[in-house]
């Protein structure tokens, strides 16, 4: 499951994965991600916080989880990703070189700051 919860005095994305990532949670983040994007032209930030990685339940979910970055990356300015998992730190030096957001990886325990980071112009 991925809760999504979305803030829109800061025009934030919270995205908290709670076990394996599916197919459906990613169709479930483009039903609630995309109308409010198209209200917005933009959302300046996704916040994704979950102390381990999950991983996804089947090669869908993974590229599921590909397409939505691929479909997203441009109409996001900023990506803050939380977590204890080593995946955090290899995200942000790849996501420098193939997404258009900026992409910073905090500590689980940082999560206020991934927070203050992501709010930020």
């Amino acid at each position: 499951m991925l809760n999504i919860t979305i803030n829109e005095t800061h025009n934030t994305a919270l995205l908290e994965p709670q076990g394996q990532l599916t197919a459906e949670d990613f169709a479930a983040a483009v039903r609630i991600i995309d109308p409010y994007i198209e209200q917005h032209a933009k959302l300046h930030a996704l916040i994704i916080a979950t102390e381990h990685f999950p991983g996804w339940d089947s090669f869908a979910a993974l590229l599921s989880h590909l397409q939505f970055v691929r479909d997203h990356h441009q109409k996001v300015n900023k990506v803050a990703i939380a977590t204890n998992s080593l995946l955090g730190d290899f995200a942000q030096h790849l996501g420098a070189h193939f997404i258009h957001a900026e992409v910073k990886s905090f500590r689980y325990e940082q999560r206020e700051q991934a927070k203050l980071w992501a709010q930020s112009p």
